[in-house]
């Protein structure tokens, strides 16, 4: 089963709120999105987005250019239908990041938890091309993942754990941390899950 089959079954079989990455409201995406000094009308993707309800959050705060892009359709599907009439005022994008050419540049990019489940080298490479060639210079990209006492496995597939400061060094010299917070996910279950909040900067060479 590849990547896209896999996640389009997770979404198929369970509800939005029964995976272990629900949040009913996340909050410290919310917080430190609040601290980057974005405004209303910049252009901001959630990677990964599929049934999170961030996209919900931000359109209630006036944000008026949100992408949401996720390799499981199913996953966007569920975020259209609770978000009814509003869902027209978001972009929607089915695609693999590893493999997706943005035809534009965002303000901010958002991550939670996508970055984490690409433990083949070549795809964290393709990866960081992709977030290169879609995110502004001087923009921001916040990456959440399992921190590194968090879980090594989720929805049945190994994870890369990371510090603020391994995944910084990931990335790679044109990305600046500037802020970073640890969280305690509670899942819909009731396990603990640690996780990792890291902001960039985005500062290529000229």
């Amino acid at each position: 089963m590849d990547r896209k089959q896999h996640w389009d079954q997770v979404y198929a079989e369970k509800a939005e709120d029964a995976v272990s990455w629900f949040e009913a409201r996340p909050e410290t995406s919310l917080a430190l999105l609040h601290s980057a000094g974005i405004a209303r009308t910049d252009a901001l993707i959630d990677v990964g987005g599929g049934a999170s309800r961030l996209v919900d959050a931000l359109l209630q705060e006036g944000f008026s250019d949100v992408t949401v892009l996720d390799i499981a359709a199913a996953a966007l599907e569920k975020s259209r239908a609770r978000l009814g009439d509003d869902a027209g005022k978001a972009q929607w994008i089915a695609a693999d990041i590893t493999r997706w050419r943005p035809e534009r540049r965002y303000r901010l990019w958002h991550d939670r938890a996508v970055f984490h489940f690409l433990t083949d080298p070549q795809d964290r490479e393709a990866y960081r091309r992709t977030l290169e060639a879609g995110l502004a210079p001087g923009g921001m990209a916040l990456i959440a993942s399992f921190a590194l006492d968090g879980p090594e496995r989720c929805s049945g597939l190994p994870v890369q754990r990371y510090a603020p400061e391994t995944l910084a060094i990931e990335l790679g010299t044109a990305f600046t941390l500037v802020a970073h917070r640890h969280e305690g996910h509670i899942t819909p279950a009731g396990r603990l899950q640690r996780f990792q909040y890291s902001l960039f900067r985005f500062e290529p060479a000229t």
